[in-house]
């Protein structure tokens, strides 16, 4: 079998050899009439038959109005009645358009083969003092494993010895190294780029970060947008109409009209056979949307369809989840309160109600959970937590040393009626109850991402109407992210159930007409990514569940990507319809001038042939996304 390289030297090999023909019997002209006829049959036979092949065997199939169908009639047509360097010609240009196509094609797949690269081959799996090379599907979670310098990490782990920075450019697009250290995050794909790290796999090779990747990109050509849809039933009922047309073409006006000659009206209906040909639609709309996933892909933008390409395109409103989205996700203890009361002995100190809340929060992983443990700071002694319950939305209900403990927000409160203190709180704040009584607050800050602000500013400029945010947090800290980032209106106090509620309210609006996004990265955040009419999930921190929801993966967790992600998505839209625009436009004129006899073969050629050579390279165009 032959290799592509080979398989594009064979046609272009053809290509030269049967032009050279072309020529050489043009030069000696119809006056010698059988090597005249001889050498383009020569010609036709070296360029065309894998055309007239294909034709046969579909026709075979039942799938008979297709480009080689057109191409054998049309050609073979030429033929009968005489024009053999027409005939020769028409086949050539068409070989010289699907070697412009195949081109085309190759490099969009490279483009996305480049991605393929992150796929690891070996992983050096640690038994006992030996090092085993094992296929990564081999390894499971738990398994220790070692990764040089120079090597790819070929799962995702903890680091639990060593140092090192990561060459992250094939998952994120950011060529700047990332430094890690123990009890650092990895994610596979990445290159070590200096020192030995010895990491324990928390996940198999299917659930890991580049298997995710790579299954996203390899199915994305899978998910064909509207517009590549509505080619593909255009070809389906346009090819036989033409066809019919062109027969009656050929027939009705010899029998009809007086003097009408049948050599005359035949060659009309093969220039319209030519120009009917929807290569350049079939071909070029699929090519820039192949090429605008690609492109997207190597800024770190992972694209799972052309339809959701499309959707982001004719986004007007964008929906913001805050934390971990618009803000760090990371949050910190800033203040620690206990409650006043009158019996002092009673009266908890700061470390004691930090230790309470550390301790019923110890079997929950949400930010705020992780920000109490990380400021206590101790091992947690498990043996001191007894019926533990995580209330969505609230907070955590937990047996502390024989103490009933509630660390949560004020529903948390509410709804064990317990009563606290009235005030605005500026950051997230837990409020903590030992045994039905108010005991104090822990407050919490997050910090707002560097590029948040750029990237509402940037997405205005882009043409988004109106941004959103909905968030689980109080209605003071809402209040002062929105004001501080510039978004036209928030939701603050959100259950997850809500959020999806309020979504829904926002589809049902007036200016619904518009296409609606929405940005998140947790788990509660799926069901509202699910149900938006395109998702857009923050891949390097986000939740499995939200990157599975989405229908777009910012792998950098940079909010600014998503005005790259819009305009990538719009450039490639424009070049798809400028494509449909310029072949429709074309095509209707020429078969108009074909059918009044006024133009002749070759301007059957160039509507058919030039036309998606233009229109093929006008798609390449989608693949370059770096000055966006």
């Amino acid at each position: 079998m032959l290799e592509w390289g080979d398989f594009m030297k064979s046609r272009l090999i053809r290509i030269i050899l049967s032009a050279l023909i072309w020529i050489v019997a043009a030069l000696i002209g119809p006056n010698q009439n059988w090597v005249y006829l001889s050498l383009f049959l020569v010609g036709y036979a070296i360029i065309g038959w894998d055309i007239i092949w294909n034709a046969i065997r579909n026709i075979s199939r039942a799938n008979v109005f297709d480009e080689n169908f057109l191409m054998s009639i049309a050609t073979i047509g030429a033929f009968i009645i005489g024009e053999y360097p027409e005939g020769v010609a028409v086949m050539l240009f068409y070989q010289i358009g699907e070697l412009f196509q195949d081109y085309a094609v190759d490099r969009s797949r490279r483009s996305i083969a480049e991605l393929m690269d992150i796929r690891p081959e070996f992983a050096n799996v640690k038994v006992g003092d030996e090092l085993i090379s094992k296929d990564p599907d081999e390894v499971m979670p738990g398994d220790i494993i070692i990764i040089k310098a120079g090597e790819r990490v070929p799962l995702d782990g903890i680091v639990r010895e060593g140092q090192s920075f990561l060459d992250t450019s094939a998952l994120t697009g950011e060529s700047v190294p990332r430094e890690v250290d123990i009890g650092d995050e990895l994610l596979s794909g990445c290159i070590n780029l200096n020192g030995v790290l010895t990491v324990e796999v928390t996940k198999e090779y299917g659930e890991s970060t580049v298997s995710r990747i790579l299954d996203l990109v390899e199915n994305a050509s899978s998910k064909k947008s509207s517009s590549e849809r509505f080619i593909t039933r255009f070809a389906r009922y346009y090819t036989p109409v033409v066809v019919i047309i062109a027969v009656f073409l050929a027939i009705l006006p010899p029998l009809f009209i007086d003097g009408a000659a049948f050599s005359d009206w035949f060659y009309r209906s093969l220039s319209f056979l030519v120009v009917s040909c929807p290569c350049a639609l079939v071909i070029s709309v699929p090519l820039s949307f192949f090429g605008g996933i690609g492109g997207a892909s190597s800024r770190g933008i992972l694209v799972k369809g052309g339809n959701y390409l499309e959707i982001l395109a004719q986004a007007n409103r964008i929906v913001f989840d805050k934390t971990g989205t618009l803000t760090k996700g990371v949050f910190r203890v800033q203040e620690i309160q206990p409650a006043e009361i009158e019996d002092s002995s009673q009266k908890l100190t700061k470390e004691e109600l930090l230790e309470l809340a550390a301790l019923a929060e110890h079997y929950s992983n949400h930010p705020i959970s992780l920000s109490l443990k990380q400021a206590y700071g101790q091992e947690i002694d498990a043996s001191r937590i007894t019926d533990m319950e995580e209330v969505t939305g609230h907070g955590v209900q937990a047996v502390v040393d024989g103490k009933v403990v509630l660390a949560g927000n004020y529903k948390l409160m509410d709804r064990n009626s317990i009563s606290y203190p009235s005030r605005e709180w500026i950051g997230t704040v837990v409020l903590v109850a030992v045994n039905g009584e108010y005991a104090g607050y822990i407050e919490i800050a997050d910090e707002i991402k560097e590029d948040s602000s750029k990237a509402i500013k940037e997405l205005k400029k882009a043409g988004i109407g109106q941004t959103f945010m909905l968030t689980g947090d109080n209605e003071v800290t809402a209040r002062k992210v929105s004001e501080e980032l510039g978004l036209d209106k928030y939701y603050a106090e959100l259950l997850p159930e809500d959020k999806v509620e309020k979504l829904e309210e926002l589809l049902a609006q007036p200016s619904s007409k518009t296409k609606l996004a929405f940005v998140g990265d947790g788990i509660n955040d799926a069901p509202v990514l699910a149900r938006a009419d395109v998702g857009i999930a923050m891949g390097g921190l986000g939740s499995d569940a939200a990157i599975e929801a989405a229908d777009v993966v910012i792998m950098t967790d940079e909010p600014s990507k998503i005005v790259t992600a819009i305009r990538i998505a719009k450039k490639t839209l424009g070049i798809a319809w400028q494509n449909i625009y310029l072949a429709i436009a074309v095509k209707l004129v020429v078969l108009i001038l074909s059918a009044w006899g006024i133009t002749t073969l070759w301007a059957a050629i160039f509507a058919d042939v030039g036309v998606t050579v233009i229109a093929v390279l006008n798609s390449l165009r989608a693949l370059n996304v770096n000055n966006l």
